[in-house]
């Protein structure tokens, strides 16, 4: 269990917030105080629930010395010992260290891998899968980016989610994707693996990370896209390098303005991406799983058409609902996979 001592100083420090805040602090400071003073809250209610059982347990126990209240004390002391483990992993939970971007919205790329036509057609049903389940929970969900095949597949797409948790539900999809499945282009009736990669980064703030316009070369450009109800022809297409890290983003919206707002908000979301990495790795470089840390180097998941199922190699979890989950119907899967991360953690703070 955790330390009392440090569950103390969680409420000193609870209490010190909360004194400055009523004495009515101003500026900068307030804002930040108020950050902390949300996020401690529900720490301090969870330790003040577990303190109530044990002092409750505790009186309970000095009750069986009395002849009068031993009755009751002998039927209160099993229901307030069972509580206490429920209690005591309700209050690690809340002492669990939070991603700081889990609650901001987020930028999703999808882009097809091996598999050539039938990857970028694997690409575009994952994308009709998330903005499904983006609607799903009243999130709203806006393609700022796409390029399709001539078949309707997707060479690239970039979409930005907003709402409640976007990237505290959205960032356990990062990885490859692997599909099997026959192809509408195959005659034979076999069986091909293909594979598209997901990409899901917490969108940052100007507050996030500071870019110098120095650091960066704009060009503009004429796109054109796919032929038929598809056309995208543009002398407004704009490329921005960003010369310290190497990274490019491009836009071809038909605006040049729009195609500079998108660029910079991908640009800035990807470096930011970059240095969570960076502080990620520091932090623990020799972490077994990598869920939740930006690593997309690894097949994460398989979506088998034929044996309607999908399994999550994360967690080793097969669920025999396939079409459920490319309608939209993610949700089992996702607390699963929230469920096995904050059991790591747990063992971590452990340790």
């Amino acid at each position: 269990m955790v330390p009392e001592q440090r569950l103390e100083q969680i409420i000193q420090r609870f209490q010190y917030i909360e004194a400055l805040m009523s004495d009515g602090t101003s500026g900068s400071d307030i804002a930040q105080l108020a950050k902390e003073y949300s996020d401690l809250r529900p720490v301090v209610e969870q330790i003040m629930s577990y303190r109530r059982l044990i002092t409750d347990l505790g009186d309970a126990q000095e009750m069986l010395s009395d002849p009068d209240l031993k009755g009751l004390a002998e039927e209160e002391i099993p229901v307030l010992k069972a509580a206490i483990p429920a209690a005591e992993t309700a209050l690690q939970l809340a002492l669990l260290p939070k991603d700081a971007a889990d609650t901001k919205p987020a930028m999703l790329e999808i882009r097809p891998g091996t598999g050539g036509d039938e990857a970028a057609l694997f690409a575009a049903d994952l994308l009709r899968m998330y903005q499904r389940y983006s609607e799903a929970r009243g999130w709203k969900f806006e393609v700022l980016e796409e390029q399709f095949t001539e078949l309707g597949g997707i060479k690239e797409v970039v979409a930005h989610i907003k709402g409640e948790n976007v990237f505290a539900r959205m960032k356990f999809e990062s990885g490859v994707h692997r599909v099997q499945r026959v192809p509408t282009t195959e005659s034979g009736g076999r069986i091909h693996t293909s594979a598209a990669t997901v990409a899901v980064l917490p969108e940052a703030e100007d507050v996030d990370i500071e870019i110098n316009a120095t650091d960066l070369r704009i060009d503009t450009m004429r796109a054109s896209g796919a032929g038929g109800q598809h056309v995208n022809t543009t002398d407004s297409a704009v490329r921005i390098t960003h010369l310290p890290s190497g990274v490019v983003v491009t836009s071809s919206e038909k605006s040049q303005h729009r195609n500079r707002e998108i660029a910079m908000q991908v640009l800035k979301t990807r470096l930011y991406d970059l240095e969570r990495q960076r502080v990620d790795s520091e932090r623990s470089a020799d972490r077994a799983a990598q869920v939740g840390s930006g690593d997309r180097s690894e097949r994460i998941r398989t979506y088998n058409f034929p044996q309607g199922r999908m399994t999550d190699h994360r967690i080793n979890l097969t669920l025999y609902k396939l079409d459920q989950v490319m309608a939209g119907d993610l949700d089992e899967m996702i607390d699963a996979l929230s469920a096995d991360n904050q059991a790591r953690l747990l063992a971590e703070m452990g340790q």
